[in-house]
């Protein structure tokens, strides 16, 4: 019998104008997690896709169980004992959680030719399912009340009820507190210690040498090979990963900040237990990141500046001159762009492609006088944004949800330069982007401020914020506590300032 519950060998999948694998190959021994890194791009996501009967490869076989397996849909993969968590989750907010869990198979009870939803064992199924797996959730809670964390739990409760021996897991850490990764890693060594198989894809160093027994590295479709966790740093993931060394992790600053450009006071939500009496200025030139433990409420602050949340009192001045944001029409019309925390959520329009993608923002530019669109005008702006961006996408009429996530953010960065804004708001611009893709982002993000653009920045990594900015503002529950020049941040002072509203 093989030691491996999970063989892919020699696998290949091509796409019209793109090869998205070429003869790649993974062993998974059960009882262990096996991390799956690469950089965006790098064909993670299509061989998982392989995996779970999303797509079928055009060359090579899949072997379980030590018996080769033709996987054509995903119904097929769950009757094999193959789950997949994917890195976006989609609850039905308005069911209840056992409804989530059970859905689409729900037990019954039946009276005659009648039957109905046994609710009573559906609740006693899934409290038994939580407890074996060491979750502390209500069944009859709504899932629209729970925390991203709780969601997770309950695709991986999903997936030890469907009796899986293998869970590949997707980005899993990627929306977590720190509490919340470690209650991840409690439940996954306790699926470790039952046999089951995990595949761990994430960008997170630290986490992949901490949880992972094995780690595969994959670059541009290609297999550059498999080692122990231990044998592993930091620097020799990065190398194998984009072919090169990384000694610069952030781009050498060429901005210069200049006068100021906007100015806040006093900005304070109209709902509690929210942002108060924030005050801050931003300079022409400057970048100027904003750092804060989640709840902090940094996304509301400059969804606020963008007209998506309502004030209760505050003033904004640009150039000097008070103006007033009441809708992100208005904020467009002082050039302000808005780059949002969650892209797939509320960034791209996953089924249109580049073209419509990139001029979603700016419309009223290709339109004619007789309302009708400028096809030809939009299709050029958007190939000066692929070039310009380094977009990597095999024509400009592709969809962009076939991208990989670094290449969809800078599509919508394009979005926003489109409007020819003078201040940028980007919220956890690299978030779920691999090392090498958030070298070119950082590289964007610092010529934009050396061509005067203006930038706050977002970002919950604290190398980012001291890596790139300017300054740093730091928030904790609703409060800004300080503002910091770069040259004297630590992470120290940065998490002494996040935590002093937590007192």
């Amino acid at each position: 019998m093989s030691e491996y519950i999970l063989e892919m060998q020699h696998i290949t999948k091509t796409f019209p104008g793109v090869k998205a694998l070429n003869d790649v190959s993974l062993k998974l021994r059960p009882g262990t997690v096996h991390a799956l890194m690469g950089e965006n791009g790098a064909g993670k996501s299509t061989l998982m896709k392989c995996l779970f009967g999303i797509y079928t490869q055009d060359e090579g076989t899949i072997v379980l169980n030590g018996e080769p397996v033709t996987i054509p849909d995903s119904r097929t993969a769950l009757d094999m004992g193959i789950s997949m968590i994917h890195q976006e989750l989609y609850p039905v907010l308005q069911r209840n959680v056992m409804e989530n869990l059970w859905l689409g198979r729900f037990p019954v009870k039946r009276f005659g030719p009648l039957s109905f939803v046994d609710h009573k064992k559906m609740k006693e199924d899934t409290m038994k399912l939580f407890e074996e797996i060491d979750v502390d959730i209500d069944p009859e809670e709504l899932a629209g009340h729970l925390s991203v964390s709780k969601l997770q739990s309950i695709e991986i409760a999903k997936a030890v009820s469907h009796k899986a021996r293998i869970i590949v897991m997707d980005e899993p850490t990627s929306s977590l507190t720190s509490d919340e990764v470690e209650h991840l890693f409690k439940i996954i060594n306790n699926l470790k210690a039952k046999g089951v198989a995990i595949i761990y894809i994430s960008h997170k160093m630290e986490e992949i040498l901490r949880i992972a027994d094995e780690v595969t590295i994959m670059r541009d479709g290609n297999y550059i090979g498999t080692w122990p966790s231990e044998e592993l740093t930091t620097d020799l993931i990065i190398k194998r990963m984009v072919g090169r060394e990384m000694t610069q992790l952030f781009p050498e600053k060429t901005n210069t900040p200049g006068e100021e450009l906007l100015r806040v006071e006093g900005l304070t939500s109209v709902r509690e237990n929210s942002f108060k009496d924030v005050s801050f200025t931003l300079r022409k030139g400057e970048i100027l990141g904003v750092g804060g433990l989640v709840g902090a409420q940094r996304t509301e602050v400059i969804e606020a500046l963008f007209g998506l949340r309502h004030l209760a009192k505050g003033k904004i001045f640009l150039h000097g001159k008070e103006i007033t944001i009441k809708s992100p029409r208005d904020a467009k019309k002082h050039r302000i762009a808005l780059l949002t925390e969650e892209r797939r959520a509320t960034g791209i329009f996953p089924m249109l492609n580049i073209v419509d993608n990139n001029t979603m923002a700016s419309m009223k530019k290709y339109r004619n006088k007789a309302g009708l669109l400028n096809d030809r005008l939009r299709e050029l702006d958007t190939k000066d944004g692929v070039s310009s961006l380094r977009i990597k996408t095999p024509d400009t009429h592709t969809r962009i949800q076939s991208l990989s996530g670094g290449n969809q953010q800078k599509v919508l960065i394009s979005r926003w330069l489109n409007t020819e804004p003078d201040i940028l708001l980007l919220d956890e611009p690299t978030r779920g982007i691999d090392v090498g893709a958030k070298y070119e982002i950082y590289t964007i993000i610092n010529r934009l401020a050396s061509e005067g653009k203006s930038v706050i920045m977002i970002s919950s990594e604290m190398a980012e914020l001291l890596g790139m900015s300017d300054r740093i503002m730091v928030m904790s529950n609703g409060l800004m506590e300080g503002i910091i020049d770069a040259s004297e941040a630590t992470e120290e002072r940065i998490m002494e300032l996040a935590t002093a509203g937590l007192v």
